[in-house]
């Protein structure tokens, strides 16, 4: 099982076994602190009685043991060591699980088996970047970082979930806690589950326990708003991200970042360059297709941070080989398209470091995506008319307006000012136009964040499973629409689409990558800052942008946000077309008997004629076509 893992861990490989419990521990080993045998794992406490393997970083390990040592807390026998591993189990034996978790600035996700309870822990971070899956084949309980090692063990039997394929289909991922297998979870982002040894005997999974959650935060922040000025906002930002970023540098290993030239990747770049006392090693792919191409932008603000730089300008071929290999990076159905270029960005870091900071997490904490501004904005209009109506021009969209308006659009994007031209302009307005029928904002912002709509018609034997989206007793309460979408995206795409591409993406080539902007007490700060404070003038981001302008001029910085994306639309009309006929057919449809042919011959069909642009609604499918054909049923 853990040989699966070996692209995680490459550097080390350990076993640890209680068979009076029936126990098995395994871990693969990417060294990144204490690279000797005292950071191996699995883990034993001083005592004996804990045992952990750990997946993620705890970066404030170091004031952690000072607090520890100062409480006369040093494990017996002493420190055997400096890894964060050693100084988690010993915070968890002097304050207990849930203390020591709270005290924890990091991304983990984590087993601790406690020998005098006879108890195993699961926990996962706050914000969902480090995975965990768990549950069972058979009568045996099985965990791990990924769903392959769980394949490996030999009383696995679990078919593939045509409820999560349905999932799939809606989101182009699967949202916690579901997974493609029937009987296999996992673990929400913020929240920890402990199981006694008769449970697990039992068969017996209690509901996992929350120790953190962005409902709270968002609560929190509305209780006890932040009352200062802009510019105090900015400042009291700067801090914690600086502190953030300093955390995050932290490595015995050597260490780089991300850089695609737009506000959050700039941004961590431009405090590592400050803090640190030599050039930061910054990275960027480069695409020959100009629309899809940030290369250039990256490369100026390189140059005027004083990074070193490295760029790399793939051909269409190249970046088209990475997509047979996408199956085995992501051993469960996943269909962003940017998981092409994030695993091409992760290979080339990992050519001169082991640890990468990234972005991510701006957009969805304040405010980045165009969607906050636009949907409050359409949906104001849209409520006031009938329904009847609404779906009616959404009929009238799909049968020709949305190409003639876009075609106009196209004319006169050129005259207008660069923060206010949209990028893929055609397929945004098709996604409104799906949208138009909703009853009330919250499912017209559903179907926004959905692309097949009816997956039921699509999947045989689908059903759509309650999700965040359907359970009102889920949502944030707050203020507004864009607050509330912005806390949705939080606990929903930010987890289950960004984190899991860069996690599997970077985890896939043996690079950390590590995300100071979702840092939990910048995400509480946050919460704390009222909306116009992150989103002004049609723009978002607001206190991000204060802070990056004091290190890089405007003008470097400010064009169309365009996404890390790819022209897929084109691939398939052309070179992939083989590929794509192939998982597609109707008869292989027919035969594996997962999908109803026809919705999907349908969408491929409109796409050649270009009719429609339906990337995305069969990039699903095809993605989930690739993998099982790498995996069998």
């Amino acid at each position: 099982m853990a040989e699966t893992l070996k692209h995680r861990g490459p550097d080390g490989f350990g076993l640890w076994f209680d068979e009076t419990s029936g126990l098995g521990l395994a871990h693969r080993r990417l060294s990144i602190m204490d690279l000797s045998p005292a950071g191996a794992q699995p883990m034993r406490s001083g005592d004996g009685r804990l045992c952990v393997v750990f997946n993620g970083e705890v970066y404030n390990a170091g004031n952690l043991r000072r607090d520890l040592d100062a409480q006369g807390q040093t494990p017996q026998g002493g420190w055997r060591g400096h890894s964060d591993t050693e100084v988690m189990l010993t915070a968890i034996q002097a304050w207990g699980l849930e203390e020591a978790i709270s005290r924890f600035i990091g991304m983990f996700a984590f087993a601790l088996w406690d020998n005098g309870k006879k108890e195993l822990a699961l926990v996962r971070d706050r914000l969902g970047i480090k995975p965990l899956y768990y549950g069972f084949c058979k009568d045996t309980f099985v965990f791990g970082s990924q769903l392959n090692p769980l394949r490996r063990h030999p009383a696995w039997a679990n078919p593939i979930d045509r409820q999560a394929l349905s999932l799939f289909l809606r989101y182009l991922y699967i949202p916690a806690p579901h997974s493609i297998f029937e009987g296999i979870l996992k673990l929400e982002p913020g929240t920890y589950l402990r199981l006694r040894e008769g449970e697990i005997k039992d068969r017996r999974v209690p509901e996992p326990r929350v120790y953190w959650s962005v409902n709270e935060q968002v609560e929190k922040g509305l209780a006890a708003p932040f009352t200062g000025t802009e510019d105090e906002a900015a400042l009291k930002l700067e801090e914690l991200l600086r502190d953030s970023v300093s955390l995050r540098m932290i490595a015995d290993v050597p260490l780089g970042a991300f850089l695609s030239g737009g506000v959050d990747s700039s941004l961590v770049t431009a405090l590592m360059q400050d803090i640190s006392d030599r050039p930061v090693k910054t990275f960027t792919i480069g695409f020959t297709e100009n629309d899809y191409n940030e290369a250039e932008q990256a490369k100026a603000v390189a140059e005027h941070l004083g990074t070193e730089h490295t760029e790399l300008y793939v051909t269409p071929d190249q970046a088209r080989s990475v997509i047979p290999q996408l199956p085995k990076f992501f051993d469960e159905p996943f269909a962003d398209s940017s998981q092409i270029p994030t695993c091409l960005i992760s290979g080339l870091a990992r050519k001169k470091v082991t640890v990468s900071l990234s972005g991510d997490g701006g957009d969805e904490l304040f405010g980045g995506y165009n969607r906050y501004l636009m949907a409050p904005r359409i949906w104001d209009k849209l409520k006031n008319i009938p329904p009847s109506v609404r779906k009616g021009l959404s009929l009238g969209m799909d049968k020709g307006l949305t190409r003639l308006v876009s075609s106009i659009y196209s004319r006169t994007e050129k005259h207008l000012p660069p923060e206010k031209r949209h990028h893929i302009f055609r397929d945004k307005l098709q996604k409104v136009a799906d949208a138009m029928p909703s009853r009330d904002r919250h499912e017209f912002f559903h179907c926004l964040a959905s692309w097949w709509l009816k997956p039921q018609d699509v999947v045989l034997g689908g059903n759509m499973p309650e999700t965040r989206f359907s359970d009102p007793s889920k949502w944030p309460e707050t203020p507004g629409f864009a607050e509330w979408m912005m806390a949705m995206d939080q606990v929903t795409y930010l987890p289950g689409d960004i984190l899991a591409k860069v996690d599997q993406s970077s985890m896939a080539v043996a690079l950390e990558a590590r995300v100071p902007i979702l840092d939990h007490r910048v995400c509480a700060f946050a919460h704390t800052l009222p909306l116009l404070m992150k989103i002004s003038n049609g723009q978002g981001k607001m206190p991000l942008r204060r802070i990056l302008y004091k290190y890089v001029p405007k003008e470097l910085i400010e064009r169309p946000k365009q996404g890390f994306g790819i022209p897929i639309d084109e691939w398939l009309k052309g070179p992939l077309r083989p590929w794509a006929e192939e998982l597609l057919s109707g008869e292989r449809l027919r035969k594996e008997g997962f999908f109803n042919p026809k919705p999907i011959r349908k969408r491929w069909t409109e796409h050649l004629s270009g009719k429609a642009n339906q990337q995305y609604h069969l990039w699903g499918p095809l993605m989930f076509q690739a993998w099982l054909s790498e995996y069998g049923p």
